[in-house]
């Protein structure tokens, strides 16, 4: 009788019931989006680290499917690119400083919502992260940390650290407006 190799014996995860990859994208874009345009502050930009990761969800989608929350890949694949396309945001933000004056290209402010996301936005990577998964999708601690690949004390400091900047900078923003 032949010994079964390791690539012979059966994962265990492969037993549970994988969803086909349209139903996953179903389930999952509204949540998806709304984590992207928390970190873009952009439908469009939004719309578009979506569809990207989803796109990479599903070139991958044989290795992907069987991972214990495929969903948690999904989500670290989008903070990456959001944060891939605010670097690009700089870049070209800086290009037009050099073309126009300022404020022809500085985005009219909106409501406290919109103030809240935009100082999100400009936290540090991880901070803003943290902030969106926590407040946005209402993610808990060990599950962010999942998400972004570190421990959860790493997320607690995040989102402490994260919290103090946001409290102080709309503080700022409060005093000035009143």
């Amino acid at each position: 009788m032949a010994e079964r190799t390791t690539e012979e014996t059966p994962n265990l995860r492969s037993i549970r019931a994988v969803p086909d990859f349209e139903s996953f994208y179903r389930g999952e874009y509204r949540a998806v989006v709304g984590l992207a345009y928390a970190l873009s502050g952009s439908r469009l930009a939004a719309e578009d680290i979506a569809q990207d990761a989803f796109l990479a969800a599903h070139r991958q989608w044989d290795r992907v499917a069987f991972y214990e929350q495929p969903e948690s890949w999904v989500r670290r694949v989008v903070a990456n690119l959001a944060v891939s396309a605010f670097r690009t945001k700089v870049r070209e933000a800086g290009a037009m400083a050099r073309l126009k004056p300022r404020e022809e290209y500085l985005p009219a402010l909106q409501a406290e919502d919109a103030d809240f996301w935009k100082a999100v936005r400009n936290l540090p990577k991880r901070q803003a992260q943290v902030i969106a998964l926590h407040y946005l999708e209402d993610r808990p601690i060990a599950e962010i940390a999942q998400v972004l690949g570190c421990s959860q004390n790493t997320v607690k400091v995040h989102l402490h650290k994260g919290r103090d900047r946001l409290a102080r900078r709309l503080d700022e923003r409060w005093e000035v407006r009143q």
